[in-house]
Order: C-alpha cells, then sequence, then structure tokens
C-alpha cells in the first residue's frame, strides 16, 4: 500500500468514507478518556480512526475502527506501525511518547498534531516554561531546573518554602509535591524524578504561588469559512484539586473582564509560539487582577471535560473539527456547566457501577463511565456533568451524582495486587 501523507492540515470541504473510501485516517497515540471523546467526533465527521496505547481494553480502543497495543516511548516500534497504518494525522493524547521519533516521522512528510515541536516543547516543562518566559513573554511564578537532591535541596531554599517540585514530563499532578520544608526536600525530589509520566532526574521547582482560582484557557488553531488560519479562545474554566490531581472543573469561570482579557492575552502568546492545528488547554492562575502562565497541553484537556454540557461543541469535537481540516466559527455561547471526577476506590478488575438511577434523577446530569478494563484508587474511571440554573448548582449536582456512583462501585479481585499503573 502507498504511503498516504499530507505536509500538515489541509482545509477540505469533502470527506470520503471510512474503510472502503478515502476518508483522513487518524492515529490516536494514546487511547484513554479524551481519546475516546476525540474518536467519536472525529468518526462523527467522516473520520477512519486507529487506537494506540500501552495496554488493551483502553476507552477509545473500544470506539475505534482498529486499534493495536504498543508502548509509544519505544520509537522503532511506533516507525513500524506509523508505516503500516499510513494514517493522515498522528494525534498525541498521551505524555509516554518518544518525541523525538515524532520529530523524525514528520521531517520524513508524516503530519503531526499539532505539530512535532509543539507536542515535544508542550510535554517537557523545561522546554514549555522558557518558550513562555524568553519567546512568548508571558508572566510565569518563580522557577528552576535541578538535577540531584543537593541541587533541589539550594533551589527550594532560594526560592523559599512553601514551594512545588514537579516532574520534567508529567499531567494532572503526577510527580508533584508541595514541600513545606527542607525535610521534605529529599522524598519529594524522587517523587518527581521518579513518579512522572517519564523517569527523568531534572525536575523543576517552581515558587507556590497563593492563587484565588486556577483556570483552563481552551485555545482553537483552526481555519475559518474561507479556509484562513484562525485562533478562537473559549470562556475560561476554573477547576479545583483538592491533592495534586483534576477533581472538578466549571464554565465558564466568573472573572472580571479585564482578566479575561489578560487571560487570552496569554493564551494566544503562548498558543502563537507553538503554532500548528489543533486544541490546546492553557493552564493559568489567577491572583487578584494579576494572571499568570503555568503549563499548557497539546490536546484537549482534563478540566475540558465540563464543555461535554457547557457548549454545544465541546472541546472533543473542536479539535476534530480542526485536525480535520474543517471550518470552525466561534467562540460559541456558554451555559452553566461543572464537571466531578468519578474515582476508584480500591485496586481491582472490571470495575462495577452503581448508584445510577439515584445519580441520574435529577434533570441536567450525565454521566460519562470510562470503560477502563482495571480500578486502583484514585484512578479516574468516569465523570459526572451537569448543567444548571448558576455555576453553583451545577457544581452541586455534578457532586452529588459522582459521590452517587462512587460510593457503589464493585471491582472484582482477579487480577488484582499486580495492577501495571494505567492512567
Amino acid at each position: 500500500m502507498p504511503e498516504r501523507r499530507r505536509a500538515g492540515v489541509v482545509f477540505r470541504d469533502r470527506i470520503g468514507t471510512p474503510l472502503v473510501g478515502d476518508a483522513p485516517k487518524l492515529m490516536l497515540l494514546g487511547s484513554g478518556e479524551l481519546g475516546r471523546e476525540i474518536a467519536i467526533e472525529a468518526m462523527r465527521l467522516g473520520a477512519e480512526v486507529i487506537a494506540v496505547d500501552r495496554y488493551a481494553g483502553a476507552p477509545a480502543m473500544q470506539v475505534a475502527h482498529r486499534h493495536h497495543v504498543l508502548p509509544m516511548t519505544d520509537g522503532a516500534g511506533l516507525r513500524a506501525l506509523v508505516r503500516r497504518e499510513c494514517p493522515d494525522l498522528l494525534v498525541p493524547e498521551i505524555e509516554q511518547i518518544d518525541t523525538a521519533e515524532l520529530l523524525r516521522l514528520e521531517a520524513d512528510g508524516w503530519t503531526v498534531i499539532p505539530t512535532a515541536e509543539a507536542t515535544r516543547a508542550t510535554m517537557d516543562r523545561e522546554r514549555i516554561r522558557r518558550l513562555a518566559v524568553e519567546q512568548a513573554r508571558v508572566p510565569t511564578s518563580r522557577f528552576e531546573f535541578v538535577e540531584g537532591p543537593e541541587e533541589a535541596t539550594k533551589a527550594a531554599q532560594r526560592i523559599g518554602f512553601p514551594c512545588l517540585f514537579k516532574a520534567i514530563t508529567s499531567s494532572s499532578g503526577h510527580g508533584m509535591t508541595l514541600v513545606r520544608g527542607p525535610d521534605a526536600v529529599a522524598s519529594a525530589y524522587q517523587e518527581a524524578a521518579e513518579r512522572g509520566r517519564v523517569a527523568n532526574p531534572r525536575i523543576m521547582i517552581e515558587e507556590f504561588l497563593r492563587f484565588d482560582l486556577e483556570v483552563t484557557l481552551l485555545t482553537l488553531r483552526h481555519f475559518d469559512r474561507a479556509g484562513r488560519p484562525a485562533t478562537t479562545i473559549m470562556a475560561p474554566i476554573g477547576h479545583a484539586r483538592p491533592g495534586t490531581l483534576y477533581h472538578e472543573s466549571w464554565q465558564p469561570a466568573d472573572l472580571p473582564g479585564a482578566v479575561v482579557d489578560r487571560l487570552d492575552g496569554i493564551a494566544r502568546a503562548v498558543t502563537d509560539q507553538l503554532g500548528g492545528i489543533g486544541l490546546y488547554g492553557v493552564e493559568c492562575f489567577v491572583r487578584g487582577a494579576d494572571v499568570f502562565f503555568s503549563e499548557v497541553s497539546p490536546r484537549p484537556h482534563d478540566t475540558g471535560l465540563v464543555t461535554l454540557g457547557s457548549q454545544w461543541n465541546s472541546e472533543f469535537a473542536l479539535h476534530a473539527r480542526a485536525i480535520l481540516g474543517l471550518p470552525f466559527e466561534g467562540p460559541e455561547p456558554t451555559v452553566p456547566a461543572a464537571a466531578h471526577v468519578i474515582l476508584g476506590g480500591r485496586a481491582g478488575a472490571a470495575p462495577n457501577f452503581g448508584g445510577l438511577s439515584a445519580a441520574l434523577g435529577p434533570s441536567g446530569v450525565r454521566l460519562y463511565l470510562f470503560g477502563k478494563p482495571e480500578s486502583y484508587p484514585d484512578r479516574r474511571l468516569g465523570v459526572a456533568v451537569a448543567r444548571g440554573a448558576s455555576i453553583a448548582e451545577a457544581r452541586e449536582l455534578a457532586a452529588g451524582a459522582a459521590h452517587r456512583v462512587e460510593g457503589s462501585i464493585n471491582v472484582s479481585s482477579a487480577g488484582a495486587g499486580a495492577l501495571p499503573t494505567h492512567r
């Protein structure tokens, strides 16, 4: 079969038929809950979807046309699979990818979303923080990059306690610790170096900002109806993390217009530097009238799960539309909505969910159960999304539904005790 390649995303007005026609072929590199929603939306628009992840039965694999099990840190295996499937689009969804191989694949003519360099930069805290400060010139907290416990101790003392220790390659708070004093440095360094998405002895130490709200700016780089490149920024999403992992989000966040303008400016400046086509999730801190850039993902964001209820086109629909080269005119109005995670309580196989009638009883509530084959404590197994007359009502409805399901999850002991650490 000849290799099908395109020099980047192209504006289109026509799509073929998957499997038997010339539909665009989209290969998901990572097949978790975000990838599943991307797959569904891309298939609704006529795309052919191939899902890839390092374990069988991942959420997106359950809905894709085809799937493959592959650790994407295996660059040679990834290249062989790409040559076998000949996708038009390579769509990263997780951080554990050989980004150097993505750069080589792009140089050979394959299209990486949003671009291979943007994917590498956003999955590396050092690269993206330096891009934000030196090229986009946006405000951030104070930070240093170090290697080894001794360097970490000195950097933490310069920055001051409390401070944050973060893995270089991570997401959703993995490998992050709030360090309140010198006695916690050694264990926090080990956590960051070994427990991120990819082990790395180099870590980031960051000033602990006392902020009012953490927000995500979903920033879409796309074509307009005339085929011209455009950028659209959605209404800010507020979110909360009782620990280090995403727990709940709501849209729109109630912020003064001047603050929203500053947030939009940061999101646009950073994504302009990154380039490409597709949706970015730009995370920022708000403290009074001040805003600070934190990090950015090169794909739909977990906090953006709320858009399954707050927007006519969710972040997944927008990402699929943009990367398939289809036009969008926005932003669209939002309605008050919230999302709340449903977490696993203990380790086991084949989670079984109860409490569904009580959870779905109130008007305006939806459940998204991800179909992950295994559970472990605090693993994200689903999300409750709710609309309300206000953000407060939507948050209450979403939390209530999520907790009703969480309290009724059962698992099988078969296979427990040797569970791999899946996302």
